[in-house]
């Protein structure tokens, strides 16, 4: 095994993590508590919308914070491979929010967008209070998804690539508040539409980046294989090792930040035990160098299939054997 959790690198990558998502924790707050007032001191049902959706921010960075907290605990007797599906599980939360809140955001728009067309309702005029809360939304949720969306990249982690489109969403969302609250204040009666016109627009955004989110996690929590591109390079790279003739039987997952490697090694049929070990650890340790995270890798060592054998020449490509490999013992 490469990589071992119980490392330092592992405790601080979780400890910057979870300090970035505090960051986003007091500002949600803040900001929640100050549109929730603007909307209603304003009368203005978009930013009492505006402020839900700050609200499910707030939401997952409670469960960020602590999720992290314990993605930082080190290898247990019941966790060998460490707790880093913590990590996927709040990607997904985070997607599942933002799917929540895009809905609800569509289905009050939708319905306020019927009923000044279809009933002829006029809709009510905010105040410039909620105007210029729906302005610092938009500086402060951008400057705040920049920053997460950096530190997401530097420490490589899918939860935090979450929040910081989390946040995203949120400004995107004051962003149709603000035009559609400007709209009603500056530019009269009739176009007060651009309101729930607006949120119509946004909501349609959050939703398209929640559900790739959601699909990305839930392949993650299921077990899915790293794409085809990537494990052929990770073939490729034993399989150019020297000492080894052959690998198949590959199979690979993703553990949040951390990745699994599973193979079958072929080396030459008269090497000695200790030295079959050590070409199955050069393969480890290239594997090592390649691959960007914490790195389980467990490689079993056979010997090359002897002239004539049925399966000789598959072996040795394993471009040949990646099918029979997953099927395979």
């Amino acid at each position: 095994m490469i990589g071992d959790p119980k490392l330092d690198a592992g405790t601080e990558r979780a400890r910057l993590a979870a300090r970035v998502s505090w960051v986003g924790l007091v500002v949600n707050l803040l900001l929640t508590g100050f549109k929730y007032a603007a909307g209603f001191l304003g009368h203005s049902g978009a930013m009492v919308a505006d402020a839900t959706h700050s609200l499910s921010d707030l939401i997952t960075d409670v469960a960020a914070v602590v999720g992290f907290k314990m993605v930082a605990k080190p290898i247990d007797a019941s966790h060998d491979y460490g707790h880093g599906k913590i990590e996927t599980l709040l990607a997904n939360l985070c997607g599942l929010f933002l799917l929540a809140a895009g809905l609800f955001l569509l289905w009050g728009g939708g319905t306020n967008l019927y009923n000044a067309l279809a009933r002829g309702e006029v809709l009510p005029q905010p105040g410039f209070i909620a105007f210029a809360a729906a302005g610092i939304s938009v500086v402060s949720k951008e400057i705040l998804y920049v920053y997460t969306i950096r530190w997401s990249r530097r420490l490589d982690s899918s939860a935090l690539a979450a929040k910081a489109w989390d946040h995203r969403s949120d400004a995107l969302s004051s962003v149709g508040t603000l035009v559609g609250i400007g709209g009603a204040l500056f530019l009269g009666e009739r176009f007060r539409i651009l309101d729930p016109l607006a949120a119509v627009v946004v909501s349609v955004c959050i939703l398209r980046v929640s559900l790739p989110l959601i699909r990305e996690s839930l392949d993650e929590l299921l077990e899915a294989s790293l794409d085809e591109e990537r494990e052929g390079q990770i073939q490729a790279l034993i399989c150019s090792v020297p000492g080894v003739k052959g690998c198949h039987a590959l199979r690979t997952r993703r553990i949040g930040a951390a990745t699994a490697v599973e193979a079958h090694v072929l080396v030459p049929r008269e090497l000695s035990i200790v030295e079959a070990h050590d070409v199955a650890t050069r393969a480890e340790r290239a594997l090592e160098g390649s691959l960007r995270g914490q790195l389980f890798v467990n490689l079993h060592v056979e010997p090359l299939p002897e002239p004539g054998h049925p399966h000789r020449e598959g072996a040795l490509s394993w471009e040949g054997e990646e099918e029979e490999g997953r099927g395979g013992p």
